[in-house]
């Protein structure tokens, strides 16, 4: 039998509905909206100007005989492979030097995190004197410490992805905080249990640490890999996809079609191409989850 709600609730109701509409307003403009709209998108030739002419499943077919398309997600592919696991072990290595207790921990914790602050243009624009060839700073100390010749970098084909890789360990103060409140929230008396049994510390490591930061590895691999798969400033301020199509990521290659070429039922179509490409790596690495990820609550039932 269904109550019937007093004033007051119905008062509470109401005001519960005013106060959230902004947010409802907003998201219904300004997100599902657009998604909405880009889906009906891809399915149209139109742009922009004219209004869209339903194609049906044409934009999808052109992808696979377009090269650049394979060309955006093998250099995308390139970098979220290389540059996603090696952030995550830089950065738990740095977490795990800074979870030590140390004299001036908290500078040091500072001086990590704040690059990771910068704006995405300010640091694309610093990295290009860095790449400099001729006088940046990366290959005068290759010189000066090693004797070795630095590459072209952003004007090498063989570099540009390297060189952007490197760049992109300049962010990783995110995920080291992350670490450090994984590591600060293991209990220490698993490494004093060890400790009795005559763990040293790499079994300490491997067989505490590890399994006891496993869910905190499985959040930053799988916005790793979703960042990773969204690069786009850097590309379009530094190379515009350059030499050749190089550095051609599969976001700036969605933008060149939208807004230069004025495509935009194809950018739609590459759009959701990502989104299903991200959606199915994002459900493969849950699905693998039981196998490496410990929950406490689970080993317990």
């Amino acid at each position: 039998m269904k109550t019937r709600m007093s004033p007051m609730a119905k008062k509470e109701e109401l005001y519960f509905y005013l106060f959230i509409s902004p947010w409802i307003i907003g998201f219904l403009v300004f997100t599902a909206g657009p998604i909405l709209a880009s889906l009906f998108f891809s399915f149209c030739n139109y742009d922009v100007v004219t209004p869209p002419n339903w194609i049906g499943l044409q934009n999808y077919k052109r992808l696979f005989s377009d090269p650049l398309f394979w060309q955006s997600l093998k250099v995308t592919s390139y970098f979220s492979l290389i540059s996603v696991p090696l952030g995550i072990i830089l950065s738990l290595i740095i977490a795990l030097l800074l979870n030590q207790n140390i004299k001036g921990l908290t500078w040091f914790r500072t001086i990590y995190y704040m690059p990771s602050v910068i704006s995405g243009v300010a640091v694309a624009l610093l990295w290009m004197w860095i790449f400099n060839p001729e006088f940046g700073i990366l290959n005068f100390l290759l010189w000066e410490l090693f004797r070795i010749h630095g590459p072209a970098w952003l004007m090498s084909e063989e570099w540009v992805v390297p060189a952007l890789i490197i760049m992109s360990f300049w962010g990783i103060g995110g995920d080291i905080v992350i670490y450090l409140a994984g590591l600060q929230g293991i209990p220490t008396e698993l490494y004093e249990a060890a400790e009795i049994d005559g763990a040293n510390s790499f079994n300490k490591f491997l067989n505490i640490t590890i399994p006891m930061m496993s869910p905190v590895l499985l959040f930053t691999l799988i916005m790793g890999i979703i960042g990773s798969f969204q690069v786009f400033t850097q590309a379009y301020v530094m190379t515009r996809g350059g030499p050749h199509y190089a550095s051609l990521f599969y976001v700036l290659y969605i933008y060149q079609n939208a807004f230069q070429f004025f495509s935009m039922g194809y950018a739609s179509a590459l759009s959701w191409i990502l989104f299903i490409i991200i959606l199915a790596l994002t459900f493969m690495i849950f699905k693998s989850s039981p196998l490496w990820v410990y929950y406490e609550s689970t080993r317990e039932r």
